[in-house]
């Protein structure tokens, strides 16, 4: 079962059985044809749509599709998530981060975040040399604002290394 949630407006619980997909309940009959990578063509109740799914990512549980050249962003939580959060312990999944530490020994070559800075999950941090390969290290989540920076370009770094504080 999966409840799924379409711009921030629509709900929509969706389940699979033998008996086929239920949506809200209520049986569905599709017929579904991949028409390429990623795009299919579905045809419901003697109406045509064409689908492409824009972006996907299976661990945030995410998507966008265009839907007849409409976008939708879909949110979906599973029964594993549902139970966690009548658990009330659905925050917890998120990560906390208050430092970041080298993760290898090497050498820094530029840094991209100044104090002050709100990092977002994703954003540059700084890029660091090891075994001759440049690295760009990456804030692992939110953030927050950049507290203090212990290293400057050309520090050699140790692994685990505390080099930003947030």
């Amino acid at each position: 079962m999966y409840q799924l949630k379409i711009n921030d407006r629509y709900n929509i619980e969706t389940e699979s059985n033998m008996n086929g997909v239920l949506v809200n309940g209520v049986k569905r009959n599709a017929d579904i044809k991949p028409v390429a990578e990623g795009s299919y063509h579905i045809i419901e109740n003697n109406r045509s749509y064409n689908v492409e799914v824009v972006s996907f990512d299976a661990g945030q549980k995410v998507a966008e599709i265009k839907v007849n050249n409409n976008i939708y962003h879909i949110t979906a939580k599973d029964r594993f998530d549902l139970l966690l959060e009548q658990l009330g312990l659905s925050g917890l999944s998120s990560t906390k981060v208050s430092e970041v530490k080298a993760p290898m020994p090497g050498l820094v070559l530029k840094i991209f975040a100044n104090k002050g800075d709100a990092i977002k999950k994703g954003d540059n941090l700084f890029v660091l040399e090891a075994m001759k390969m440049e690295n760009i290290i990456k804030a692992p989540a939110d953030m927050g604002i950049v507290q203090q920076i212990t290293i400057k370009p050309g520090d050699k770094v140790e692994k685990g290394q505390i080099l930003m504080l947030f």
